[in-house]
């Protein structure tokens, strides 16, 4: 146990792009992880839940920082396509073409594939950031149809930061099924993609007590956060103690 550790027992992840934190108390002596090979878990149900919560967490933090408030869907014409590997290489080259027809310039997205409930195939759900002609979207995708909108239903004052979060939200519910049901995901490949180069920015935040790690946070941000969850809150928490932020 380091000296940091014990003066400074908790711990926070700070995102000041995506306007995010979460961090426990680390002071106690924690067990190391041992390695378990996958699918042997000692409570498979559990893992899948912590992992599809790691997930979904990392994605909306990507697509908050990055302000990917524009949400779109790429479908295949004809039979569609059944097979998981074309659809990543389509997918890619839909995004190479899509750069290059915008003067090559760096665009961060995010992407979910989805089966369709009628047998249709696979088909991509997709967030970006920036104003895309469709036009240039469906010259990009050229293998069937292609929808795209801005989410601007939101409350007054909201910005693009809380629209990319719903579009996060959005697109962690097709991830979430790859969770809930093996089938929907195909071993060996991402469940979700990103454009690289875009990941966001985090500081580690150190302190003696919770309100130490937070009052550094909201100083950071020079405002209180819009939302907090404690497990403080949470009848029957058996592990080490934690918080999470998010600011406006």
């Amino acid at each position: 146990m380091s000296s940091i550790s014990l003066l400074h027992p908790w711990s926070l992840s700070l995102y000041p792009d995506a306007g995010e934190a979460g961090g426990c108390y680390v002071g106690a002596s924690r067990r190391v992880p041992e390695y378990v090979a996958r699918g042997h878990a000692a409570d498979a149900a559990r893992s899948a839940q912590e992992a599809g919560r790691r997930a979904r967490a990392t994605l909306r933090r990507y697509c908050a920082a990055n302000r990917l408030n524009r949400l779109g869907t790429l479908t295949y014409a004809g039979e569609g396509c059944h097979d998981p590997l074309q659809v990543r290489a389509d997918v890619a080259e839909f995004f190479r073409a899509l750069r290059a027809a915008r003067g090559g310039s760096p665009l961060a997205y995010v992407w979910v594939p989805e089966w369709h409930k009628s047998g249709h195939g696979l088909h991509v759900h997709f967030a970006v950031g920036q104003y895309v002609p469709r036009s240039l979207i469906a010259d990009a995708w050229g293998r069937g149809f292609v929808h795209i909108k801005l989410l601007g239903d939101m409350s007054v004052g909201s910005g693009p930061r809380e629209e990319a979060r719903r579009a996060a939200g959005y697109l962690s519910k097709y991830v979430a099924k790859t969770f809930a049901d093996p089938q929907a995901r195909v071993l060996g490949l991402h469940r979700y993609d990103v454009a690289q180069g875009f990941k966001p920015e985090k500081l580690s935040i150190r302190g003696r007590a919770l309100g130490d790690v937070m009052g550094q946070a909201c100083d950071l941000f020079a405002a209180a956060p819009a939302h907090v969850w404690s497990s403080f809150d949470v009848p029957d928490w058996d592990r080490p103690p934690a918080v999470w932020a998010m600011w406006s």
